[in-house]
C-alpha cells in the first residue's frame, strides 16, 4: 500500500465527525477531545495507549476515550484501513444516564480493541445511514441506528472511570495544563508554567510528561490544533484560525493538522460544511 489516504467525509449527525481511511502513515503520541469509535477494514495496526501496547485486525473494532494519549502504526509495510465515528463526549454520557436512570456522569471505553461482531454490524449500519447515505429521508434512521450503537457501547464497553482527572486531583500540574488550556495561542514559556505549577522547569518537564502523557510543547501543540478545529468549524477562513490559534502561519497549521490527524485543515473544513 502507498502512503495512502485520510479523508473526512461529511456526517449527517449533529455532534459526530467521521474518518475514512487507508494508509501506512505512523501518527505520533495525541489525543483527541471525543469518544472514538470504529472498524479495521482490513490490515492491522498497533498502537500504544495509557492500557499498554494493542493491536487491532480486520473486522476488530476500536474505540479510545477524550484525552487518551496514544499513537497508531501499521503492522507491516502494506498499512491498513479503518472507518472512525468521533462522538461529542456529551452523547454517550447522556446515554448512559438514560439508559440506566442514574444522574449523568463520566464515563470511559474499558478496551482499546474488540473482536464484537455486534458492535461491528451497529457500527456500519450508523455510518451507512449517516456518512455513505447522508440524505436518509427519515431522521428515525438515523437516530435509532445512534441509540442502538450507544446503548451496546454502554452496557457492553463503558465503565465509569478508573481514574481521576480533575484539576484537585492533578495538582500543580493540572495548574499548568489549565495554563495551557485557557490560551493555547500564548508564547508561553517552561518558565511561565513552572511558575504557576510551583515547581522548577525541570520538575514540571518531567511531571507534565507523567501526568498527561506528552510533553507541555506537544500538549500546547494539540491544544492549538483543537481551537484552529473549533475556529474552522464555526466559519473562519484557514488562515484566520491558524492566526487565532497560534501558528505561524497557515502552512504551519496544515503540518500539524496532516502530523497528528492524517488530514488537512482544508478536509476538515469541507466536511464540517
Amino acid at each position: 500500500m502507498a502512503r495512502g489516504r485520510v479523508h473526512m467525509p461529511r456526517c449527517a449527525l449533529a455532534g459526530v465527525e467521521a474518518t475514512v481511511a487507508e494508509t501506512a502513515h505512523a501518527f505520533p503520541r495525541h489525543s483527541h477531545d471525543r469518544f472514538g469509535v470504529g472498524v479495521i477494514i482490513s490490515g492491522g495496526h498497533r498502537s500504544a495507549s495509557g492500557r499498554g501496547r494493542v493491536e487491532a485486525r480486520a473486522n476488530d473494532a476500536i474505540m479510545v476515550n477524550p484525552g487518551e494519549v496514544h499513537d497508531g502504526s501499521p503492522l507491516d509495510e502494506r498499512g491498513r484501513a479503518w472507518r472512525m465515528l468521533y462522538f461529542e463526549p456529551s452523547a454517550l454520557i447522556a446515554a448512559a444516564s438514560e439508559l440506566t436512570g442514574a444522574a449523568p456522569r463520566e464515563i470511559e471505553l474499558t478496551r482499546p480493541v474488540a473482536h464484537d461482531p455486534l458492535l461491528k454490524r451497529l457500527f456500519e449500519r450508523l455510518f451507512a445511514v449517516a456518512v455513505e447515505a447522508p440524505c436518509v429521508p427519515d431522521d428515525l434512521v438515523r437516530e435509532e441506528a445512534l441509540l442502538d450503537l450507544l446503548g451496546h457501547l454502554v452496557h457492553v464497553h463503558a465503565t465509569p472511570p478508573t481514574r481521576s482527572w480533575s484539576t484537585d486531583a492533578l495538582g500543580p500540574i493540572a495548574r499548568a495544563k489549565a495554563r495551557i488550556d485557557e490560551d493555547p495561542s500564548s508564547a508561553l514559556t517552561l518558565a511561565d508554567l513552572a511558575a504557576d505549577a510551583g515547581m522548577s522547569r525541570f520538575q514540571l518537564l518531567r511531571g507534565f510528561a507523567r501526568e498527561t502523557g506528552l510533553p507541555p510543547h506537544a500538549y500546547r501543540m494539540q491544544r492549538r490544533v483543537a481551537l484552529a478545529r473549533h475556529c474552522i468549524a464555526h466559519g473562519a477562513a484557514l488562515a484566520e484560525a491558524a492566526a487565532a490559534a497560534g501558528f505561524a502561519d497557515q502552512s504551519h497549521m496544515t503540518r500539524a493538522f496532516v502530523r497528528l490527524f492524517g488530514v488537512t485543515p482544508a478536509t476538515y473544513a469541507a466536511a464540517r460544511r
